[in-house]
């Protein structure tokens, strides 16, 4: 095996881990040890280690002193913090757009011709605010984007957007952004993402409630 295939073996690793994260095969919450990736991808501790590392870096991963990594868990604070957050960040993204970027357009028309929308969501935003011309900009919506990933990953296995639903928002977006009109593009995209944020919310709300009930009915009885 070359120097280099071995180099990129747990950038490789990382991104499938991503993936199955994203898609939900990993619920939140979960142990991510280094035995555990290693045997699962048939790879050595420390790549599986590097790998780990790189999610952490990214937001996907929660790591304290001393323990595993975990998926994290967010709260209802958490999502209504990150969305409103990124919608601050994207919305001046979009409306310093001039043009829309191959990889934006290409995330797009895959989301119109299937079911599955997240990862190519994922692709669709990174790339927006990517192409925009401020460096500090692409680096505070990295720093959003490992959790957001997260609760994109959530919308989509809770079905609660459809990849229709998905598109046509972006359609309106990109249409925006073809014509020049900065300002409807950027309010656009804040509605785009306080749409995903609501669905996600009542989602949360409504697996909240049998334990609300339970609570409840101890307290009744106690």
């Amino acid at each position: 095996m070359s120097t280099e295939s071995v180099s990129v073996l747990p950038e490789s690793i990382a991104d499938r881990l991503r993936a199955s994260i994203i898609a939900q095969e990993d619920a939140p919450g979960s142990r991510i040890t280094e035995a555990a990736v290693a045997l699962r991808f048939a790879v050595a501790r420390p790549t599986a280690r590097i790998a780990i590392d790189r999610l952490v870096a990214d937001g996907i991963l929660r790591r304290e002193a001393h323990r595993a990594a975990r998926i994290p868990e967010l709260t209802r604070a958490d999502i209504i913090d990150l969305y409103n957050s990124r919608a601050i960040v994207e919305s001046a993204a979009i409306a310093a757009l001039y043009s829309i970027p191959a990889a934006a357009l290409n995330a797009h028309r895959s989301i119109l011709s299937g079911d599955e929308f997240a990862p190519f969501d994922i692709i669709f935003h990174r790339s927006l605010v990517a192409a925009q011309p401020s460096p500090r900009l692409t680096r505070m919506h990295e720093l959003l984007m490992g959790e957001i990933e997260l609760c994109i990953g959530q919308v989509q296995a809770a079905r609660l957007l459809t990849a229709a639903e998905v598109g046509a928002e972006h359609q309106g977006i990109l249409d925006a952004i073809t014509a020049g009109d900065s300002p409807a593009a950027a309010r656009l995209s804040r509605e785009h993402i306080a749409h995903s944020r609501d669905a996600l919310l009542a989602h949360v709300d409504i697996l909240a409630q049998p334990n609300l009930l339970a609570h409840v009915d101890r307290t009744h009885h106690g």
